[in-house]
């Protein structure tokens, strides 16, 4: 972060740890607030928004504590790692909060799924809109017998939905039980930057994920 004078933590050569992005500089302070956002207190952080009084105060409290947005863990070892976004952050009806991206990276897991979008924000359940890999999904039908035109075909096939399905519950066997991937539907075209759904960088765009595909995410509630 440019308001942490590029970074506050480091993964030492030798010392790095898989998953963390490392331990506290010398002189910084890290701390897990309740919601669980990652504050950082020191002299890397920046003194303030350049004339803009009210966004410094939404970002660095009366203690001093610069609110970075991100979403992380730290362990006994002081090892800090990033898990999501707080804007991005589901908050179900019953009030937990919930990362979907680590929801959707358990599902991306399996081979067919090449992309996935967690939802279930004010609802009562998680749900997933998924879209098969359109390179591995063919070559799987292929060797299964499978005989499809297009990836639309295969999202509507049996075998497919049916491994798809095997996917959601492995992914939920990886997830704490309020994360559980209750109901998903499999979509029929590929999700990419010139369609929308994808940054450039293949980001997901939420926003325009969950605009875009509001009807099928009713019928997941329905």
């Amino acid at each position: 972060m440019s308001e942490l004078s590029n970074a506050a933590t480091l993964a030492a050569p030798g010392r790095e740890r898989i998953g963390a992005v490392g331990k506290a500089f010398p002189g910084i302070e890290l701390r897990i607030a309740d919601d669980g956002e990652v504050l950082v207190r020191g002299p890397l952080a920046m003194r303030g928004y350049y004339k803009d009084p009210d966004l410094t105060a939404q970002t660095i409290d009366a203690d001093g504590w610069l609110h970075t947005g991100d979403v992380g863990e730290l362990d006994a070892d002081g090892y800090l790692k990033i898990t999501d976004r707080k804007k991005e952050l589901i908050i179900t009806s019953g009030g937990k909060n919930i990362s979907p991206a680590l929801i959707e990276y358990e599902l991306q897991r399996h081979p067919l799924i090449g992309q996935a979008c967690a939802v279930g924000d004010r609802r009562n359940y998680v749900t997933a809109l998924i879209v098969l890999d359109p390179e591995a999904t063919p070559a799987w039908a292929s060797a299964h017998g499978i005989e499809a035109a297009s990836l639309a075909g295969l999202a509507e096939h049996p075998a497919v939905l049916a491994e798809i399905e095997r996917g959601v519950a492995e992914a939920n066997s990886h997830l704490a039980q309020v994360e559980w991937v209750r109901r998903f539907r499999v979509l029929p075209s590929e999700w990419t930057a010139e369609t929308g759904e994808l940054t450039p960088t293949l980001k997901r765009r939420r926003r325009v994920i969950v605009d875009r595909y509001a009807a099928e995410i009713d019928q997941l509630y329905a």
